[in-house]
């Protein structure tokens, strides 16, 4: 950021950028993780078979 923006400023830009990443972009990489995992294992059963005991 320039010196010309002001303390408010900084502070809005600060709460809407924590806003953003803890209500849209943590919950959607974690679906986004949880869902390729899920992809990943389901994949390399169908290739290798289910796991045996």
């Amino acid at each position: 950021m320039n010196q010309a923006t002001s303390p408010e400023q900084q502070k809005k830009h600060e709460r809407n950028t924590f806003i953003f990443l803890a209500v849209f972009l943590a919950p959607i990489l974690s679906v986004i993780i949880v869902a390729g995992f899920g992809f990943a294992v389901w994949i390399s059963q169908i290739l290798f078979g289910p796991p045996s005991a």
